[in-house]
């Protein structure tokens, strides 16, 4: 196995293994569109940070990632992400590619100081996160996906459903605030002080997002807000919405409130055309992981390691 730098030159070959690496993934989840365009690579080919795996002069692999920033994941290290369409492997010695193209990759990445690193694979690729799981990778998050037909439960007694104007968008200031104080705790630790929280919700507030609600005599219990695109290339299909939050209080879960206002939203999505709902969210909430593995189908798993940081003084 020959590893080599990515170039332009490498593209079109790239494209073709991420388009047959995403059609293996619609084998297990058939809510996937067919139609998925894979973007353009050549951000990629440009900063010099990616490897291509080639045999007998032919590609059967490449990882590469975006340029890195710094702060990654609100800590002192620099970090980097490769995202589901930057990188590929072809099905056979698909681990063992893996391994080699991210050791290759990995020392370009450390010797610019990266720290931080975050590659988002397929759910069903089994091969490709045990390679990434020996090297030091855990998961940190999931995309899921579904259809916008109706789930079909009961919703429970005295709850309203509707979508909130942008003046009453207000009104769910403190659940958003109770589910930022739930991801600063125990196992999530994304945790925001109440300058960030602030800096986020007037941002939060302004963009053009659609927010459905369940409310009780007129006071939101649980809320799901909804935006055109997702975290991956995937969400960008036109007949396809995205769940960027929700939450519901506590003391109203396991009632049925949370899958009624989700079986409203659905029933809005599906009367404007949309035939696909995709959510992201963090593995280790165990409240998200719960709700919306029960309800949707995860198709991506991001792996995230940290590494030694004293190695960066060898550079």
């Amino acid at each position: 196995m020959n590893i080599v730098d990515f170039e332009k030159k490498h593209i079109e070959e790239a494209r073709a293994i991420a388009l047959a690496n995403y059609n293996e993934e619609r084998q297990f989840v058939k809510e996937l569109p067919e139609t998925a365009d894979i973007p353009d690579l050549g951000v990629f080919a440009e900063n010099g940070l990616g490897v291509a795996a080639f045999e007998n002069g032919k590609m059967i692999g490449y990882l590469c990632c975006y340029s890195p920033w710094d702060n990654a994941f609100d800590t002192a290290a620099k970090g980097t992400f490769s995202p589901l369409h930057a990188h590929g492997a072809a099905y056979e010695n698909r681990e063992t590619i893996y391994r080699r193209m991210y050791q290759a990759a990995a020392e370009k990445w450390v010797k610019n100081h990266i720290a931080y690193h975050g590659i988002a694979l397929y759910a069903h690729d089994e091969k490709a996160l045990q390679a990434l799981f020996l090297y030091g990778f855990g998961v940190r998050c999931s995309d899921a996906i579904r259809s916008t037909e109706a789930i079909g439960c009961h919703a429970a007694d005295k709850l309203s459903f509707g979508r909130l104007s942008a003046a009453e968008i207000p009104s769910v200031r403190e659940l958003r605030r109770m589910l930022s104080e739930h991801m600063g705790e125990s196992p999530c630790f994304m945790y925001s002080d109440e300058k960030e929280f602030q800096g986020w919700l007037e941002g939060a507030e302004k963009r053009e997002s659609a927010i459905y609600a369940a409310q009780i005599n007129g006071a939101p219990v649980s809320f799901i807000e909804v935006t055109d695109d997702g975290e991956n290339f995937v969400t960008e299909t036109d007949t396809m919405k995205n769940i960027c939050g929700a939450f519901c209080l506590p003391e109203y879960r396991g009632k049925g409130v949370f899958a009624g206002l989700l079986d409203y939203t659905l029933g809005s999505l599906r009367s404007e055309g949309v035939k696909l709902l995709g959510v992201d969210y963090e593995s280790f909430n165990p409240t998200a992981l719960g709700a919306w593995e029960k309800y949707f189908t995860p198709y991506t798993r991001s792996v995230v390691r940290r590494i030694d940081e004293g190695v960066l003084r060898k550079y």
